[in-house]
C-alpha cells in the first residue's frame, strides 16, 4: 500500500463519516455512531474490523488488555470515534497509541458531537509507518 492508496481510502472513509453525521446529527451515544458506520462502510464496500482488540508487547510477549479500537479499516487505518464536547489530550494519546501499537500508518479521531464533522470533529494522525510508504 502506498501513501496515495491510504489517502484515497481516507477520502472514502471521510465520505462515510459525513454521511452518518448528516443523517444522525450530533449528540447521540458513540455506540449509535459505531453501528451506523458499520452499515455505511458495508454499503460503500469498505472492509473493516469493528471493536478490534489491541495487543501490547511486553518483554517479547504479546498481552491483551482492555484496549479496543473502534475500527480498523482495510488493515491500515485506525478510526476512533467519540461523542464528546471536545477532544482532550487523552483522546489524542489514545489514537496515537493505537496506531503505534498496531503498527498502522494512519489514525483518524472523529467527534460526532459537533455541527461540522470535518472542521470541528476530525483529526488525522500519521506516524513513521506512513512516512516509510511511497
Amino acid at each position: 500500500m502506498t501513501q496515495a492508496d491510504i489517502d484515497q481510502l481516507t477520502y472514502k472513509i471521510n465520505g462515510a463519516l459525513i454521511e452518518v453525521h448528516k443523517i444522525m446529527g450530533p449528540g447521540l451515544l458513540e455506540s449509535v455512531y459505531q453501528k451506523c458506520l458499520e452499515e455505511e462502510f458495508r454499503l460503500r464496500g469498505i472492509e473493516f474490523v469493528s471493536q478490534m482488540k489491541v495487543a501490547i508487547s511486553y518483554k517479547g510477549k504479546e498481552l491483551f488488555c482492555d484496549f479496543f479500537c473502534d475500527f480498523l479499516i482495510e488493515d491500515c487505518i485506525v478510526i476512533e470515534i467519540k461523542s464528546v464536547s471536545e477532544f482532550s489530550d487523552i483522546h489524542r494519546a489514545q489514537i496515537l497509541n493505537y496506531i503505534n501499537l498496531m503498527k498502522k500508518p494512519k489514525g483518524i479521531l472523529v467527534n460526532f458531537n459537533v455541527k461540522n464533522i470535518m472542521h470541528q470533529g476530525h483529526e488525522t494522525y500519521v506516524n513513521d509507518y506512513y512516512r516509510r510508504l511511497y
